[in-house]
């Protein structure tokens, strides 16, 4: 029985098997012209093929799926508070730089501080684990995990609005005595709540995606994680996209100086946008990036 299991094994791995690994036998074979430095330089291209970028994105939502409740609350809570400073950092610059066409090309680079704070100080923001949670429930599709993913996602995003409520209020109240940028952070948050519910779901979908995408290229990214997180936040800004942690910061910041009504940014801006953004990272990316590896994968999900 044990050997029919075994061969069994080694069948099913052979038709799993990738074609780097068909690559490989190939030059093992036949030889290649290529030197040994330039063999090895393909083989670390090829290391990470869409199974082993998955497995890594599943690792760390199987972490946060089990971390305790208060580690949870607090990481989300620091990166409320952290992300607030793409906020304010935009508006520093649109305080700063002229009134031109270009300026919003360079003024959305300062939204992309606060994400790059947030992540690779490993911080927990709601639409960055709204993807590596996923995948470890539609791997194993059981009660227990659903739960858990339930537990993660109420605990870091209300983390979040907490964070973000105390930034907002902070900007409404000018603690900083820096007025111009107030006023900018202000104008900012207001021309971020005027889309209709409808552009503004479609652009939480986007904004959902662009999120979810910097989580599946941090694996192959090496040493230009930097430069990813960069790259894709700032597209964010430039195209004006929905993102509900970000954008509550802006939310919070005009309820607190009076300038937009509660249930106006409920309805206007929180349920559209966290909608889209669960929609683009766990419906639309999950199901796709797990598509794309699901027969690779074992009876078990492995």
């Amino acid at each position: 029985m044990d050997e029919q299991t075994s061969a069994k094994a080694v069948h099913d791995a052979g038709k799993r098997r990738h074609s780097n690994d068909v690559t490989e036998q190939r030059i093992e074979k036949e030889g290649s012209t290529l030197t040994e430095g330039e063999l090895h330089q393909i083989d670390d291209r090829l290391k990470l093929r869409p199974l082993a970028v998955y497995e890594i994105v599943r690792q760390e939502g199987e972490d946060e799926l089990t971390r305790p409740t208060a580690s949870l609350w607090w990481s989300g809570l620091a990166a409320g508070l952290s992300i607030g400073f793409s906020v304010y950092t935009m508006a520093a610059l649109r305080a700063y730089l002229p009134d031109a066409p270009w300026r919003s090309l360079l003024e959305s680079w300062g939204y992309t501080v606060g994400f790059l704070i947030v992540i690779l100080g490993r911080q927990q923001l709601f639409t960055e684990i709204t993807l590596s949670a996923t995948l470890p429930v539609l791997a194993r599709r059981r009660w227990k995990g659903v739960v858990a993913l339930v537990r993660l996602w109420a605990v870091v995003l209300a983390a979040n609005m907490v964070g973000t409520a105390v930034f907002g209020a902070g900007i409404a109240y000018d603690v900083l005595n820096a007025p111009e940028i107030r006023e900018a952070a202000l104008a900012l948050s207001a021309e971020a709540m005027e889309p209709a519910f409808h552009y503004m779901l479609l652009r939480g979908i986007a904004a959902g995606w662009l999120m979810a995408t910097v989580v599946w290229l941090l694996p192959s990214a090496d040493r230009s994680g930097f430069l990813v997180i960069a790259l894709l936040t700032y597209l964010i800004a430039l195209f004006h996209l929905a993102h509900v942690v970000a954008g509550s910061v802006e939310a919070m910041a005009l309820m607190f100086a009076g300038r937009m009504a509660v249930q106006d940014a409920l309805v206007g801006f929180y349920l559209p946008a966290l909608l889209g953004n669960v929609l683009g990272g766990s419906a639309l990316f999950s199901l796709i990036s797990y598509g794309q590896v699901v027969n690779e994968l074992d009876q078990r999900g492995n």
